[in-house]
């Protein structure tokens, strides 16, 4: 008897196939397609996407810092008034030859030097002697530090108006404490050296936290072992101070130096609020008139466009040399060091 595996047909040459082979690629092609395209997707995601990133610092740059600076830069060549900035007459250098020989210009300059040396000065001093007290292990330090930037944190014209009732002529607490001691009241806003020591007052108040935060950064980064080693030799806490915080810190002194240099040009807010008549002259003759407040006078008040944009290059020149005094003084120190 025939058994099964007998009578079955054993497959022929051009028969029926025995099944269908599977479309498209094997899974192993398949997977190795897939892996090779996410690593492209990969390569092009760690390509651009930095780019990405840092795109939006860019934009507002080329929208907010470089299109208003080429663009004042443009008009400072032209003679342009504020109601009409798109009718401009070619004057070449004439603005800058203007301000040059304007009295107001140099007054501000003065002025200027005058407050920055007034604030930067005892502010410097101060946020030292700060830094170096809460550099020492106090209760509440944490509270101390941000106390000292409270300031710092609090809004220029509620800063200003505070002080302008403090250094009022008839009303202010400034002048009720100098009449006690039997001091005659001054008019810290009609007299030139009074008027420029109550504003760069509002600075220092401002900006001496600020720099002592800095500083105490500075300090707690010095090694303990330069103290240690100075303090087996001999040296009291003054002397420490003098030949181990004081060189430790000489970048960070220059930094902060050239940093409050820098804003003390743009000093703005201050003297504008702090003028009884709230106007850009800087008190009935420009006794504390700052070049912040000479540009905005010219451009804003005057609407001299076109000189305001002088005036606006001419302080980013007079930044661009203290930038370039910073990078000397910074590498003869790195050299001597």
């Amino acid at each position: 008897m025939a058994t099964r595996s007998d009578t079955a047909a054993s497959p022929v040459e051009g028969g029926a196939a025995p099944g269908r082979p599977p479309k498209g690629p094997l899974p192993a092609d398949k997977e190795r397609r897939r892996r090779a395209k996410l690593s492209r997707r990969w390569q092009r995601d760690v390509r651009w996407s930095p780019y990405a990133f840092v795109s939006p610092f860019f934009l507002l740059f080329l929208a907010f810092g470089l299109f208003p600076l080429i663009y004042t830069g443009w008009a400072s060549l032209h003679q342009v008034e504020l109601t009409a900035p798109t009718d401009m007459n070619w004057v070449g250098l004439r603005n800058y030859t203007r301000i040059f020989d304007d009295d107001f210009f140099w007054n501000a300059a003065q002025n200027t030097l005058t407050i920055g040396i007034i604030s930067t000065v005892p502010q410097l001093l101060m946020a030292m002697g700060i830094a170096h007290i809460l550099n020492y292990k106090l209760r509440a330090s944490t509270f101390y530090r941000v106390a000292m930037l409270a300031p710092y944190a609090t809004s220029i014209a509620a800063a200003s108006l505070v002080f302008v009732l403090l250094f009022g002529r008839d009303y202010g607490m400034i002048n009720w404490a100098l009449d006690f001691v039997g001091i005659d009241p001054v008019d810290w806003q009609g007299d030139k050296w009074p008027s420029q020591f109550a504003v760069s007052t509002i600075i220092i108040w401002r900006w001496t936290g600020y720099n002592a935060l800095i500083y105490l950064a500075a300090m707690q980064a010095i090694p303990q072992d330069l103290y240690e080693s100075a303090a087996l030799d001999g040296a009291s806490r003054w002397q420490q101070f003098l030949h181990v915080t004081l060189p430790s810190l000489r970048p960070t002194i220059l930094f902060t130096v050239v940093v409050s240099t820098i804003g003390a040009s743009q000093v703005f807010g201050e003297p504008l609020l702090f003028d009884a008549n709230k106007g850009a002259s800087g008190g009935a003759e420009h006794q504390f008139q700052t070049l912040g407040l000479y540009l905005y006078e010219q451009g804003w008040v005057n609407q001299h466009l076109g000189r305001a944009s002088a005036i606006a290059w001419t302080m980013f020149l007079i930044l661009i040399v203290i930038g370039i005094i910073n990078h000397v003084i910074s590498r003869r120190l790195r050299a001597s060091s």
